[in-house]
């Protein structure tokens, strides 16, 4: 799949999940009850013990999901993820090494950023979306407030976005969003209850086609 082709699938989902799993075989099943929800992108943090294992693992078990690695800090972090499968590499802050690393291995890379300037640096830099966190701080007015001055750029908010919120945020004309703890809580994890994940992620989906995103 090309980075095009990736880039078109995450923006087309409108959600990605934000995942801290505890196992490989959880992830695997929780990637799983997600794609029966509607929702088959997923991003693994870095701050997962075994997380490159991890993600050698959906890329293999399930190829129809869209795995990505976060919370990537460094060029090395990016080139592992790469190589075990990752569809998209995403970052925390404005770390260029990893955009270059991205852009050289044509992999797209969500490059985390909040200020105006953090943007502007990330895209000049390369980075195909940015990742605005923490999203909650500032909500779907803040999306509004950047597409003013950059109609251009693409940015996809972190932290705040619920079933409640999402529609509010793609209106403000967001590429895409992303969830972690309101999508897949850590106690439904815990407890292996992929029945309640697929529902709570059907109820993201319902909510973010209930709108109409803007023309990019």
């Amino acid at each position: 799949m090309s980075k095009s082709d990736v880039l078109a699938r995450i923006k087309a989902l409108k959600i990605v999940a934000l995942i801290r799993a505890d196992g490989a075989e959880s992830l695997v099943a929780c990637a799983r009850a997600l794609e029966a929800g509607g929702i088959g992108a997923v991003e693994l943090t870095m701050t997962t013990p075994g997380a490159i294992g991890m993600v050698a693992k959906v890329s293999r078990e399930v190829p129809s999901v869209l795995i990505g690695l976060g919370t990537v800090l460094d060029a090395e972090s990016a080139l592992a993820g790469i190589a075990a499968g990752a569809k998209f590499i995403v970052t925390p802050a404005v770390r260029l090494p990893v955009i270059a690393v991205c852009r050289r291995e044509g992999v797209a890379v969500l490059c985390g950023a909040l200020t105006p300037t953090e943007a502007c640096a990330a895209w000049d830099a390369g980075a195909d979306v940015i990742k605005i966190f923490p999203a909650e701080f500032f909500g779907p007015a803040y999306i509004r407030s950047l597409k003013g001055p950059f109609p251009g750029m693409e940015f996809l908010p972190t932290g705040g976005v619920t079933p409640e919120t999402i529609g509010a945020f793609l209106k403000a004309g967001a590429f895409s969003t992303a969830a972690g703890s309101a999508l897949v809580s850590p106690a439904a994890l815990k407890a292996r209850d992929w029945a309640s994940i697929t529902s709570r992620a059907r109820q993201f989906v319902a909510a973010a086609n209930a709108v109409d995103q803007p023309a990019s």
